[in-house]
């Protein structure tokens, strides 16, 4: 039964991991810890339901309006986790010349010009798609919040680390095919369910799948020949650019039916 706790109880400390939500539940042991990037899929459509929720309830606002409540809900939810990597990411690569300076750049709490530019453009990239996507931004909120989450965990079992951790990153950094396996079985959950209810056509669902593919492996591309591996801020930063890429596609192919 030990595996099998370690599962469930790996659920919550996905929450404590991704989310500031209070679950409760501390201490998580190491296997716990490991366990919780199988469950970032189902976490980041839990924030993107409630994110949706609220872009609803503030409809009457108007559209631009209730997708920057939305995007700001993401925001307090994570702590902006994602968004924090994203402005690091872009601060190293755009500002380092070699693998001791990107590191250094890294570990630097201030944000530079890279990562102010990189950070606004995201925010503003997400407002603007989820307010042309309307009526079916909710929807896509929850897919995509989902699914931007899901190359995160292959990327943590195939590619090495940059530097050693400790810690709760030190456990997730041993994500192997189990917790891949259940990842990529929340992904199939949800996504299924859309295509069942008819929120989803199947040629769409390719598009996206192959699209977080390719990004994550761009990505991935990116990281390595400059550090080596990967660090808990590239992953925040994939997200991120998973998001913006999955919406972008949404948008272009709601776009294309209106047309």
């Amino acid at each position: 039964m030990t595996p099998f706790r370690n599962a469930v109880r790996g659920l919550p400390a996905a929450f404590a991991f991704l989310t500031r939500v209070p679950v409760g539940g501390f201490p998580y042991t190491l296997e716990e810890l490991r366990w919780s990037s199988a469950h970032f899929p189902l976490v980041g459509a839990a924030i993107g339901g409630v994110a949706g929720g609220l872009m609803l309830l503030c409809n009457r606002a108007g559209s631009l309006a209730a997708a920057a409540v939305a995007v700001c809900a993401g925001l307090l939810l994570t702590g902006a986790l994602h968004e924090d990597g994203l402005a690091d990411t872009a601060d190293a690569l755009g500002g380092a010349s070699n693998r001791e300076q990107l590191f250094l750049i890294l570990r630097d709490s201030r944000i530079g010009v890279f990562g102010a530019a990189a950070l606004c453009m995201a925010l503003l990239l997400r407002v603007a798609l989820l307010a042309r996507l309307g009526r079916t931004a909710p929807a896509a909120l929850v897919l995509t919040g989902s699914l931007a989450r899901l190359p995160l965990v292959w990327m943590v079992a195939l590619l090495p680390r940059a530097s050693p951790a400790t810690s709760k990153s030190a456990a997730l950094g041993q994500a192997g095919t189990a917790q891949v396996a259940v990842a990529s079985g929340w992904v199939a959950l949800l996504f299924g369910g859309a295509l069942a209810e008819k929120l989803l056509e199947w040629k769409l669902l390719i598009v996206l799948l192959v699209l977080a593919a390719a990004t994550a492996a761009l990505c991935g591309r990116r990281f390595l020949p400059r550090a080596g591996g990967l660090t808990g801020d590239f992953l925040g930063a994939t997200e991120q650019v998973l998001e913006c890429a999955l919406l972008l596609v949404l948008a272009l192919w709601a776009g294309k039916e209106t047309t």
